[in-house]
């Protein structure tokens, strides 16, 4: 967390420390620059996102790429390491899982010291916890629990935790106030649906649910309307809801949130069918005591689908899709590509081995695959967009390394 200092002293555990400091936030956003800022990128955008040489278009989607809170959680890991190497150079520094869903960064933040340790610390791991030592919680978040444990433990945290995120969390916060059991769009397993359902939980009188699509939603819209197999339910949604959560009891109000890397469609089709499902159950004079929702879709994810959604509107011959596997938001875009040509998802550029053969990640399959004969030769235009933790140096590897396929050298087009 960034705070003020107030002269604590460097030994105490609660002490404020300011980690954005004129000096070095001034260090930290050039060495930021140098790991993932693309002049190339930056002048593809000035000629509005489109460069073409020898029968190759590649074509920009309007939005990609890094987020402001992605940004942010990035310049607080730096500003952390650069702060702790200045006032106490042995402190650990330590970071929970992830700081973003992107190989490549976390990469680098090892290769600066931070050690990795598991978003939700072992026993072991927490035994290696000593006061004083430094966690950073990612943008995603960390679970209530794992938070008081770090704190119990007289660590320093510095909290990346997204603005986005937060609102959710608020907003399921009070649902659990009111006695409203929180119904979560999202995916069970990610870090950031751990949190947020965590936060269901943190007065103690809360529940939640996690569906991930709309047949899952329309399963539980069934068994609100017409009941079923209790046990049949809790077996289908295992480690997707609250510890003592029954169906029968825990249905009666519900309220609609969202990990904030949904598609916006699908969540807004979440809300609908709940809604729809406790005005028919309940009535509508009586809609409000059994249904509440928030619309809770982080801003830059919209954005993104929405410059994808665009681009495919007239859309180029194939897709590329660059970001982490485990990306959600970078996930949906890849999802939303495949629904209308040729798509495929790469983490880095050293994925398109030749134009006759690609890496690619494959959705369904969730694992990475082959596919041969991928890039088309004559005229062709590529469409290349990126979550929103995808550094632009990686999208300048992808321009390059498809031009390269093509023998064209970028650096003597831009010359040119």
């Amino acid at each position: 967390m960034s705070k003020e200092s107030h002269g604590a002293p460097e030994n105490d555990p609660n002490r404020k420390i300011n980690l954005r400091r004129p000096d070095i936030m001034a260090a930290v956003s050039a060495q930021v620059l140098s790991h993932y800022r693309s002049e190339l990128v930056e002048s593809i955008r000035a000629n509005g996102g489109i460069l073409s040489a020898d029968g190759l278009t590649v074509k920009l989607a309007k939005e990609f790429g890094f987020c402001y809170g992605v940004e942010r959680a990035i310049d607080l890991a730096y500003a952390a390491r650069k702060y702790f190497s200045e006032v106490s150079p042995h402190t650990p520094i330590y970071l929970l899982g992830e700081i973003i869903h992107n190989p490549e960064v976390n990469d680098q933040i090892q290769h600066m010291g931070i050690q990795i340790i598991s978003p939700k610390p072992t026993a072991e791991e927490l035994e290696r916890l000593q006061t004083g030592d430094a966690v950073i919680i990612p943008a995603f978040g960390t679970e209530v629990s794992t938070r008081k444990k770090i704190e119990a433990k007289g660590c320093v945290l510095v909290d990346t935790t997204c603005g986005d995120v937060m609102s959710v969390w608020k907003r399921v916060r009070q649902y659990s106030k009111e006695h409203v059991t929180s119904i979560i769009h999202g995916k069970a397993k990610h870090e950031e649906t751990k949190a947020t359902t965590s936060q269901a939980r943190a007065y103690g009188s809360g529940h939640y649910l996690v569906v991930f699509n709309l047949a899952e939603t329309d399963y539980v819209c069934n068994y609100i309307l017409q009941g079923g197999d209790k046990f049949e339910f809790l077996k289908k949604f295992e480690g997707a809801y609250s510890a003592g959560f029954d169906p029968d009891l825990h249905l009666q109000a519900v309220g609609v949130a969202n990990q904030t890397t949904m598609l916006r469609g699908e969540t807004e089709e979440v809300q609908r069918r709940f809604k729809a499902t406790m005005e028919k159950k309940y009535g509508h004079e009586r809609l409000n005591s059994h249904f509440r929702f928030f619309d809770t879709i982080c801003g830059a994810t919209q954005d993104r689908q929405d410059a994808l959604e665009k681009m495919l509107l007239n859309p180029p011959n194939l897709l590329i899709v660059v970001g982490g596997y485990n990306s959600s938001n970078t996930s949906h875009l890849a999802e939303m590509g495949e629904a209308k040509l040729p798509t495929y998802f790469i983490k880095n550029a050293a994925k398109m081995e030749s134009a006759s053969l690609i890496h690619h990640f494959n959705l369904h399959k969730r694992q990475e695959i082959e596919t041969r004969d991928w890039l088309p030769s004559g005229e062709i235009t590529v469409g290349i967009t990126a979550g929103a933790s995808c550094p632009n140096n990686l999208i300048e590897d992808t321009i390059r390394r498809l031009f390269e396929l093509r023998g064209i050298s970028v650096q003597e087009l831009i010359k040119g």
